[in-house]
Order: structure tokens, then C-alpha cells, then sequence
């Protein structure tokens, strides 16, 4: 057997080299020559697997260490009896983390006060869930907009769209990319936001109009991105409007690398019956990379911001972004990956 893999995915190498011929690429540079002969790829999102990449090649396995599986035609890829698996859930807890250190920062840096605020979260999956919990548990309430979870399980502890974004202090999106969510954060859709309230995107960079949310900016009371249209060529014109600005690496923490990657070789391992690797988990030092409890009870929230940028400071990932933004790609390989932190 023959395996592509994107040398940016940590802990990977050597991991298979007893049972397969292994080829290491730059993840955006795999091209149709790489994976002529190969019969998996285990990448992350900067490959494009569609006909383009896979046609007439002899792929029968996909494996993503990411949640997101927009750069994977699925379509394609079930009519040529391509199986796929992406690692979903495996960076919640590291998003999660962002999304409240972010929100803290922002807030504490320009004197908002988050008391009594309510959260709306759109998109309710692996992700959402955790900052819904983050919230409930630092006394934020809740406002859940996801139609598919909706209909699925009944209307009541969702609301429409519409709802929350009239009613939330605060908007963060957490949607995977797909036709119903390109473009949904619109000039409509900032329209209905209240006045001073905070938006974040870490979901995809796709799923916001550049243009309606800069010129939606100055009604807002704080703007955060970490996914933006486009990657790595970034608006430069958003970046400069944005009040935290981050190379889409909200999910970056030691446990979601962790999670990633095993769940990417795991299931080559079950698709291969590759039974030595079907409990794989990296060889880590688990002491040093295991998550850290934070005790934010009866703090302030100046202190409660202190304490969250001691454990993961997001402005230095801001200040480094803005410097050189034009190192969009090389920001995120060499991104030192955070412990993630947890509360009761």
C-alpha cells in the first residue's frame, strides 16, 4: 500500500511506515503525480480532493485530522467509492478556548461589560456545544440557532435566526460551510444585530460577506476572526477593521492535535485492517499536555480576563498575524500549540 500524507499533520511520522510506503507533501502542493498510485491520503484542509486531484488515480480512502470537510468533494467522492472521514469534535475544546479568552480580552480591552449578556450561537455541533457549556457555566444566557439539530430533535431549546440576532449581545458562529451557510452573514444579517453587540467567526471565512461585515464594523461592539475568505490571501481591508484578528488556528491546542491526528489514523486503520493501529493515540507526555482547570468562581471579570490570557494570551497570536500577514501559512505550521483549559 501507498499513503500521502501532509507533513504538517504532528505526530504522524513513522506512524505508518511499517505497514505502507509513506510519501510526505506540502499539504497544498499534493498534486494528481503525488496520488496516481496511492490508495489513501490523510490530509487537512489545504487539499482540494475533487476530480481534479483524484481522477483515474487508485485513492479508495480519505482521511482528514479536521473537523471540516468543505475541501473534500463528497459527492464526487461517493459516486467513485472514495470512502471519507474527517475528525469531527477533535479541536472543540481548543475553539472553545478561543472563543472565551477572545471574548474576555476583547471585552476587557475595551471596557464592554459582559454581565448578564446573552451568547447566540449559530451552529450547535461539536464546537457549539462546548462554548454553549463555556457559557452556561460563566453565567451567559444561551440563545441556540441550528435548523438540522431543530428538526431533528423539535423546536424548543432552538430559535430562529432572525431571534438571535436581535437578541444576543454577542453572535458566534460555529456552522460547517455548505450552501445554506456561504454568505450568511450578509448586510441582512448584521442588520438585525443589536447595537455594540460582539461578533466572532471561527467556523469558516466563507460563511461572512468581507464587504457587508467591514462596513458593518462601527455599529458592532467588537469584531474577532479567525477563518477568513480567501486563505491564506486575507482582506486586508477586514484585517485592519477586526479587533482580534488570528490564522484560523482557534483549534490549535495540544488535545486537539492530539484527537486529530488519531482519529485520522484510526480510522486508515479500520479501512485497512490495520488492528496494531486501531486504538492509536500519539506518544505524548500527557502530564505536560494535559488540559488545565481554571477557577473563575466569584472572580471579577478584569480577573477573569487576566486568567484566561495567562493560559492562552490570544493578543500575541493577533500581533503576530498583523506584522506579517503574508505568512498566513507559515503562522500556522510553526504555531507552538496552547494546553487547553476547562471550568466547572
Amino acid at each position: 500500500m501507498k499513503f500521502v500524507i501532509d507533513h504538517s499533520i504532528p505526530f504522524i511520522q513513522g506512524v505508518f511506515e511499517p505497514y505502507a510506503d509513506v510519501v510526505y507533501r506540502d499539504g497544498g502542493a499534493i498534486g494528481p503525480q503525488d496520488v496516481a498510485d496511492a490508495d489513501a491520503l490523510i490530509i487537512r484542509t489545504r487539499t482540494r480532493c475533487g476530480e481534479a486531484l483524484l481522477a483515474g488515480s487508485r485513492v479508495k480512502m480519505i482521511s482528514t485530522a479536521t473537523i471540516g470537510t468543505d475541501h473534500i468533494d463528497l459527492d464526487w467522492c461517493q459516486q467513485h467509492g472514495i470512502f471519507t472521514q474527517n475528525a469531527g469534535g477533535c479541536n472543540a475544546g481548543g475553539v472553545m478556548n478561543y472563543v472565551c479568552s477572545a471574548l474576555y480580552g476583547v471585552a476587557s480591552r475595551k471596557n464592554i461589560s459582559l454581565e448578564k449578556n446573552t451568547i447566540g450561537i449559530i451552529g450547535v455541533g461539536n464546537v457549539g456545544r462546548r462554548v454553549e457549556a463555556m457559557a452556561l457555566s460563566l453565567g451567559f444566557k444561551v440563545l441556540r440557532c441550528d435548523p438540522p439539530r431543530a428538526e431533528a430533535e423539535g423546536p424548543a431549546q432552538f430559535c430562529e435566526l432572525d431571534y438571535l440576532l436581535r437578541n444576543s449581545d454577542i453572535v458566534t458562529m460555529h456552522v460547517p460551510l455548505k450552501p445554506g451557510t456561504r454568505g450568511m452573514a450578509d448586510a441582512e444579517f448584521f442588520s438585525k444585530m443589536k447595537l455594540g453587540a460582539i461578533f466572532i467567526n471561527a467556523a469558516r471565512g466563507e460563511v461572512v460577506v468581507d464587504e457587508d461585515l467591514i462596513a458593518a464594523a462601527p455599529k458592532l461592539g467588537a469584531v474577532v476572526i479567525d477563518t477568513w475568505n480567501g486563505e491564506p490571501d486575507v482582506n486586508r481591508r477586514l484585517l485592519d477593521v477586526v479587533d482580534i484578528a488570528t490564522p484560523h488556528i482557534a483549534g490549535y491546542s495540544y488535545q486537539g492535535k492530539l484527537n486529530g491526528t488519531s482519529m485520522a489514523v484510526r480510522a486508515v486503520a479500520r479501512f485497512f485492517e490495520i488492528k496494531d493501529l486501531f486504538e492509536f493515540y500519539p506518544d505524548a507526555d500527557t502530564r505536560k499536555l494535559s488540559a488545565v482547570k481554571l477557577d473563575l468562581r466569584g472572580k471579577s471579570q478584569g480577573q477573569m480576563a487576566a486568567i484566561l490570557q495567562y493560559n492562552y494570551p490570544v493578543f500575541t497570536d493577533d500581533f503576530m498575524f498583523r506584522v506579517q500577514p503574508e505568512r498566513f501559512e507559515q503562522l500556522r505550521h510553526d504555531y507552538k500549540y496552547r494546553r487547553e483549559f476547562y471550568f466547572d
